[in-house]
């Protein structure tokens, strides 16, 4: 854990109160502060901080990583400085000092109601589909089903851009408009999504699959959607440092945002909607003017 206090309380209570509260952890699993402790002799090593701290931690671990380690990365979002997809962080961070095997966990899934035990089901992406293979059997479970996918490029993409989408799911509900304009805004945000990952060489079933639809009608309707929350609290009129001031995890989308439309750019793709959430986010147009704006467009075929 990056707190070292954080890290001996829940080593000592068993339990991650500030983030998980009301679930033990296994005797097997112990929790450290010493990076070098957590990766000793560790075969798979699962990545699960936020976007812009990816850089940082994978540099830190490269120094203690094992040659032929297997890195998981369970990052949904695209590095905010450099817009890269964090497996691609990872080989520039881990791959230039060892030969570490890089995957992406990814798909539909609450930490909550996983460590409830409610049925799950996820995408194990890798370019080595024996890589993924390997991995889908070593994390099964009774209620945690995988899929393998060598998508690598869509399942990534896809977990960052639904965060996007979310938040202006979010802000339509908390504007009050109903159940209409959040089913038009999962449906054209799918659009957007489709359009940027098969534009960048991603496969279009894959945006149809858990990692893409799965995961955007979750994060779009879940009330334990942290971007859906951020996008409520906007759609009510509050303001975004007051909303994250109150915040312990990280909205992923507040950060991809910028990242997304850099690319979407580049390809010349159009996204009206995360363009809109753009400015939503940088304080230079309001939810109500944000949703006018995308029902105004210009009329066309779907």
């Amino acid at each position: 854990m990056h707190d070292p206090e954080l890290a001996v309380e829940i080593e000592h209570t068993r339990e991650n109160t500030r983030y998980l509260a009301g679930f033990s952890l296994p005797e097997q699993v112990h929790v450290t502060h010493d990076i070098g402790a957590a990766l000793k002799e560790a075969s798979i090593v699962v990545g699960a901080m936020p976007c812009a701290n990816a850089r940082e931690i994978y540099s830190a671990a490269a120094g203690h990583a094992l040659d032929g380690t297997i890195v998981v990365s369970a990052t949904k979002g695209l590095e905010p400085a450099t817009h890269l997809r964090i497996s691609e962080v990872i080989g520039q961070c881990i791959q230039s000092s060892i030969s570490a095997r890089i995957a992406v966990l990814s798909g539909p899934s609450f930490a909550q109601e996983v460590a409830q035990g409610g049925p799950t089901a996820v995408v194990i992406a890798s370019l080595d589909t024996h890589l993924a293979a390997q991995l889908q059997e070593e994390f099964a479970a009774p209620s945690f089903r995988l899929y393998t996918n060598d998508d690598l490029l869509g399942v990534e993409l896809a977990g960052g851009m639904k965060n996007v989408i979310a938040i202006a799911a979010g802000a339509s509900q908390g504007l009050g408009l109903g159940s209409n304009a959040l089913a038009a805004l999962i449906t054209r945000g799918l659009a957007e999504m489709s359009r940027l990952a098969g534009a960048l060489g991603a496969r279009p079933e894959t945006l149809s699959g858990l990692a893409g639809l799965g995961d955007l009608v979750l994060t779009c309707t879940g009330a334990l959607s942290r971007n859906r929350k951020v996008g409520i609290e906007l759609g009510k009129g509050r303001a975004l440092r007051e909303i994250l001031s109150g915040m312990h995890s990280v909205a992923e989308g507040i950060g991809t945002a910028a990242a997304l439309l850099k690319l979407a750019r580049e390809s010349k793709i159009e996204m009206p909607i995360a363009e809109q959430v753009d400015l939503i986010l940088r304080g230079q147009k309001t939810p109500a003017d944000a949703i006018r704006e995308i029902m105004e467009r210009p009329l066309r075929r779907e």
